[in-house]
């Protein structure tokens, strides 16, 4: 069962190859993580351009579910919208967000401040 759902940043430190996140991820079950397809969809992007994301990428795929983005998530991040203040740079990182907050996952983050105005989110922060 999902528990947590690994943000972006998370997500690049970990297909970069960071000592510390690869360690902390390794004390949860694996069934217990997955990505957003926003994340995942950021990270393949970047992948097609640095070799050493690319050669990782395909041991996340392996061993990580990939959580899709869907309407129920679509309609959480129109309502969370609704209560914080539009951040255009933000659109990704709310958009995942609203997915940890409609299937009631921990967000897991190294930049926890860009969700501190999100209310009822619970935040791993891993910096």
């Amino acid at each position: 069962m999902t528990r947590y759902l690994l943000d972006a940043s998370v997500s690049f430190a970990l297909l970069g190859g960071e000592q510390t996140v690869l360690g902390r991820l390794a004390q949860l079950e694996t069934q217990q993580v997955a990505l957003s397809a926003i994340a995942w969809s950021e990270a393949l992007a970047a992948a097609s351009q640095d070799r050493r994301l690319k050669e990782n990428i395909d041991l996340c795929r392996q061993n990580l579910d990939i959580l899709p983005f869907h309407r129920a998530s679509a309609e959480a991040y129109g309502a969370l919208l609704e209560a914080v203040v539009p951040k255009r740079r933000r659109i990704l990182d709310r958009m995942v967000a609203a997915q940890a907050l409609e299937a009631g996952l921990t967000l897991v983050t190294l930049t926890p401040e860009i969700f501190e105005d999100i209310q009822g989110l619970t935040i791993l922060n891993w910096a």
